[in-house]
């Protein structure tokens, strides 16, 4: 039973199932019932009786489940990095040491955010009336979250949601559904009050749809493709709800005339290989100044040609498998037609001997001499594929950057702090890291520009996405006839 309702878990109600797949060995990992419209239904009537309570639940105590439900957590790392690998064909060595304590850190901070609400100070900005702001829960938020980070994203939805007092219905990816239950229950576990959080399992078609049209969902909150996101914009137009997207994005990694490149180079490899190249902050076009661009490439082609392949218990491997064999194909013919107009310098081969021929993996992969307005350099990729563009000045640079629909993340890399000032206001992009490429902090907020979306995950900036803001105006001089009625009526 893969279903999180009113606190319980239940069978979906759909008449099919779904089997989980270690994408690194091709095994079933858990067969899930998958649920209907009716189930959502369900859920979003739990989530709105629980949403009377849980939005005048005291700031304290909501950060008191947090606090218990990130020492749950902390507990359990071990099964939930497990857990998280099987799902998704991760090493175990990412989910330890990225997955699970990024998601342990947005948990304490989220409890710690739950008591410090923003607003402007309660004043007089009008002689004769008391104007103070209060930050109230928006309702029932309906998120659908995407297959790369599992676990990550359901803390990206739920926890700023419930923080602020609204209570939630997630569809996770039904392709990695496991860790997201798996977190419902373990705040229930922490005394979260059924209703709040619901977790449902199934496809877009039918309990996503069905969510973001919901009558009974006040926002939607969505992360994923650029076109998909389009499509929920559609839909929650219709009942005018409140939208969050995160989307697509196609990060440019600008190196510099003045960089220092093997920092650059490492730099590249870990901000295009993380989590196999599946992540929308990802670098996917490395901009290299001409000067620097031959030696550039050489030293990242030795490195990508370097990264080792492997089982997510592979304590040697670097990288694993991608989420699905139908994934890998998507990538691998970016790749194959890549080879038509530019040049594969490393990787472009999907393995075809040993154990990695049973899995979904798909070597490091380095591309050069394509055209900007070719297919590779343009579309999100979403695998470990880096393109490599020369540049010959900064202005160059910086337009290179931005020709793209995106606008997630990008980076710059250089000595000069002119240099990275510059690049830092002039790139549009939600965050610009200068000489690093991928770090991400709780406190800090993400989000994108363009067609990468709208709205901000972690930080106190989330609150603005899942909080309305109410003016209260209190009258204070008690006469009744106030002299702006004058300009309605004459007084007498």
């Amino acid at each position: 039973m893969y279903q999180f309702i009113n606190g319980r878990t239940e069978q979906g109600t759909s008449t099919h199932t779904h089997d989980v797949v270690n994408p690194a060995t091709g095994g079933v990992v858990a067969t899930v019932d998958l649920a209907s419209a009716a189930d959502v239904d369900r859920a979003v009537a739990a989530a709105r009786a629980a949403f009377a309570t849980w939005a005048r639940t005291a700031p304290g105590e909501r950060s008191a489940i947090l606090h218990r439900f990130a020492s749950i957590l902390t507990e359990r790392a071990e099964e939930f990095a497990r857990v998280e690998s099987s799902q998704t064909g991760k090493p175990l060595r990412l989910t330890r040491g990225f997955d699970v304590p990024g998601t342990i850190d947005n948990i304490e901070f989220f409890a710690g955010a739950a008591r410090h609400l923003e607003g402007k100070a309660t004043a007089e900005y009008s002689p004769d009336h008391t104007s103070s702001i209060r930050r109230e829960p928006i309702g029932v938020v309906g998120s659908i979250a995407p297959w790369n980070y599992p676990l990550q994203m359901a803390a990206w939805k739920i926890l700023p949601a419930i923080a602020a007092g609204n209570t939630i219905v997630l569809k996770p990816a039904e392709i990695t559904p496991l860790t997201s239950v798996m977190f419902a229950q373990a705040l229930n576990d922490a005394g979260l009050p059924p209703g709040v959080v619901n977790v449902l399992v199934g496809t877009g078609p039918e309990v996503g749809a069905a969510l973001m049209r919901h009558e009974g969902v006040d926002m939607v909150s969505f992360t994923g493709s650029t076109a998909i996101g389009r499509t929920v914009l559609e839909a929650a137009a219709v009942n005018t709800k409140r939208v969050h997207l995160e989307l697509g994005g196609k990060a440019p990694f600008v190196v510099f005339e003045d960089a220092d490149v093997d920092a650059a180079v490492h730099g590249a490899v870990a901000g295009s290989l993380i989590n196999s190249g599946q992540d929308c902050t990802a670098a996917t076009r490395a901009i290299v100044h001409r000067s620097i661009y031959q030696e550039f490439v050489d030293k990242l082609a030795t490195r990508f040609r370097d990264i080792r392949l492997g089982l997510q218990d592979d304590e040697g491997a670097d990288l694993g498998s991608l989420v699905s064999v139908k994934h890998r194909e998507h990538v691998a013919g970016m790749v194959e037609r890549a080879r038509g107009y530019a040049k594969v310098l490393t990787g472009g081969e999907i393995p075809s001997e040993g154990v990695l021929a049973r899995g979904a993996f798909y070597p490091p992969t380095l591309i050069i001499d394509a055209a900007l307005d070719s297919e590779i350099v343009k579309d999100e990729v979403f695998g470990p594929v880096l393109v490599v563009l020369p540049f010959d000045d900064d202005d160059e640079a910086i337009r290179l950057a931005n020709d793209t629909v995106y606008g997630l993340a990008a980076s710059a890399w250089t000595s000069n702090v002119h240099r990275a000032m510059r690049a830092t206001r002039e790139i549009n992009a939600g965050c610009v890291w200068v000489n690093d490429h991928i770090p991400i902090i709780s406190e800090m907020p993400h989000g994108g520009f363009k067609q990468s979306g709208f709205g901000k995950d972690m930080s106190a900036y989330s609150f603005e996405e899942y909080t309305q803001v109410k003016h209260v105006m209190f009258e204070l001089s008690g006469s009744a006839e106030k002299d702006w009625h004058r300009t309605i009526f004459q007084l007498r």
